[in-house]
């Protein structure tokens, strides 16, 4: 009862914050906030991998979350909070407060094209000068500790521990298996786990959510137990393969039964409801070429219902995990002065490995991977969603990750603890990059000039503010071609190859958050003010254009290629010595039997 009435007020605070054309409440200070009593807080940052805006029930969603959703009731959550579409320049930003091509994380490896690797901002790993909140925290006596995905290189100098962080558990790879050390694709030969910047192994009883917090559970054990402590875990949970134990899977086992049309209906429909968009907001049509649920077998259906089963209990797992964090904490002691933050680093995965290639299917075969709907969420499980359901989970937004639509960039985000005054949702414009300000804000750090490029959140935390960005201050995001710029209520947008057209377009998301009505011939002013603003934005920032007819699809496929050629070179020079032996064994036979055939 009390989850609805806190989601009911979300259509309180978002008509207030809309209903009139007063300005924002901003900060005199954006740095300044309220003053801890006892000491600096701990903070624990808690990563999801491909969530979607709706995913949580707090914020509508079919999964259970009972401990994120209490950390929500004791603080803020944020309703108009955007991240980069893609893992690691969501992560690079989150660190650092930068924007992602000023941390030299402009996109990931896997689908960089030629013309761009080396260039200045898209080396795909913090560049010098570039400084993490882990280091600014340790600077100001905290114990630094993270566990989980780290995804933003593996090289000397690369890993956690030459970026801040006392000690650190973390997989240097775009996702992996959650059951076992191995690859869930054919980029990666294995799955690169690293402690403390030494090559690790996992244990026998590993599950991802659980093992994370194990050993961050160890770690703030460790040190002087006076200090306070900044624990970073980057979950696994919900990128592919899908995968968690049975018991939290097979409860979903009919949620999901009437398909992704449906779905992502209902998701609009409760979006209206608890006032995340206004009513009567015009839902999207889904990308093109996306299949109808109809048009797909039983065995089909089944398949992909249990697949969203185990997406579902995916969540849950993750948060039962959080609980037991939460639980460590309070016995310790910590809990009453550690602030929490729950977000992800970008919308819904839409990739289905096996609409790729029949060599997907064949590598699965051989690495010990079953798609059949038979296991649910096990060992051997490969479990995706698709980019049909991660539409539906991308509902009332447009698209999904790799994408600057609403569905890859709008997701999650709590912030609760000490010094954050519990208060309706808010529909303040924050970002990925404003994480790190707010916690060196929070810790007493005042950052150097031009330190940041995000904002703190204190003062609107601590209900001193409603805002800290004005109607006229326009954000900017991009990777790998697909790129958005907001201002106020409108959202310029282009999206590229292969769900997009590369057609720049405005919408106001205010009321259209599905972004369905182009507005830029409508309105020419408005749409040459932001494409001016964004022109600003990517020279500031060194964005490169993409070559022409990028296609990210093909570009992950012919990466792919280029590291498994490099990675079985050998077996690549054997196969060819051995055509060329046969080739010369057919040739000298055909010489034989030519000087044998009479005359």
């Amino acid at each position: 009862m009390a989850g609805k009435r806190f989601l009911a007020a979300i259509g309180l605070a978002l008509s207030l914050a809309t209903a009139g054309p007063a300005a924002p409440r901003l900060p005199t200070d954006p740095a300044s906030g309220p003053a801890f009593p006892n000491s600096p807080p701990n903070f624990v940052v808690l990563l999801a991998d491909d969530l979607a805006l709706m995913d949580l029930g707090i914020y509508g969603g079919e999964a259970r979350t009972p401990n994120i959703d209490a950390l929500a009731r004791r603080g803020r959550m944020f309703t108009r909070y955007y991240t980069s579409p893609l893992c690691s320049p969501s992560r690079a930003m989150l660190l650092t407060g930068l924007d992602n091509h000023r941390t030299g994380v402009s996109t990931i490896p896997e689908v960089i094209p030629n013309e761009h690797i080396g260039k200045k901002g898209y080396s795909l790993r913090f560049e010098p000068g570039v400084t993490t909140i882990a280091s600014r925290l340790r600077q100001r006596g905290y114990r630094t500790y993270m566990t989980g995905k780290w995804h933003l290189g593996h090289e000397e100098g690369d890993l956690p521990n030459s970026h801040g962080f006392d000690r650190s558990f973390v997989l240097d790879a775009s996702g992996a298996d959650n059951w076992e050390q191995k690859s869930y694709m054919p980029y990666y030969a294995d799955a690169p786990w690293f402690e403390d910047g030494k090559p690790a192994r996992l244990p026998k009883d590993f599950y991802s959510s659980r093992f994370l917090i194990d050993r961050m559970v160890d770690y703030l054990g460790e040190g002087d137990q006076q200090k306070p402590f900044l624990a970073y875990i980057g979950f696994q949970a919900i990128h592919i393969p899908v995968q968690a134990p049975p018991e939290f899977t097979r409860k979903y086992k009919d949620t999901y039964r009437e398909g992704w049309a449906a779905m992502r209906k209902a998701r609009w429909e409760r979006a209206q409801a608890n006032g995340l968009i206004p009513q009567g907001a015009p839902l999207a049509d889904p990308p093109r070429g996306l299949r109808r649920w109809e048009s797909l077998s039983r065995e089909e259906q089944a398949l992909f219902a249990r697949n969203m089963a185990i997406n579902a209990g995916m969540i849950e797992a993750m948060d039962h995990h959080i609980g037991r964090l939460v639980a460590h904490l309070k016995r310790a002691g910590q809990y009453d002065n550690t602030v929490f933050v729950f977000t992800s680093d970008n919308g819904p995965e839409p990739s289905n490995p096996l609409a790729t290639s029949r060599t997907m299917q064949w590598w699965l075969d051989n690495n010990g991977y079953s798609v059949s709907a038979d296991n649910w969420g096990g060992k051997g499980t490969y479990a995706f969603i698709g980019p049909e359901f991660a539409n539906a989970a991308a509902s009332p937004g447009a698209m999904f990750k790799f994408y600057s639509a609403e569905g890859g960039l709008h997701v999650p985000m709590i912030m609760a603890g000490p010094g954050i005054a519990p208060a309706a949702p808010s529909a303040a414009m924050t970002t990925v990059s404003d994480i790190a300000p707010t916690l060196l804000a929070m810790a007493g750090g005042a950052p150097d000039a031009n330190a940041f490029d995000g904002r703190s959140l204190v003062p609107l935390l601590a209900g001193k503010a409603d805002a800290v960005r004005t109607p006229e201050t326009a954000t900017g995001f991009e990777v790998s071609g697909n790129a958005a710029l907001f201002k106020g209520s409108y959202k310029l947008v282009r999206n590229l190859k292969p769900y997009g057209d590369g057609i720049w377009r405005l919408y106001d998301i205010a009321t259209d958050p599905g972004e369905t009505r182009d507005l830029s011939k409508s309105d020419p002013a408005k749409f040459n003010e932001m494409m001016a603003e964004y022109r600003v934005y990517a020279k500031r920032n060194g964005v490169l254009e993409m070559p022409e007819g990028y296609d990210s699809t093909v570009q992950i496929g012919k990466n792919t290629v280029r590291k498994m050629a490099a990675r079985y070179w050998y077996v690549l020079l054997g196969a060819g010595l051995v055509v060329i032996a046969m080739l010369y064994g057919a040739y000298r036979l055909l010489r034989r039997k030519g000087r044998a055939r009479p005359a």
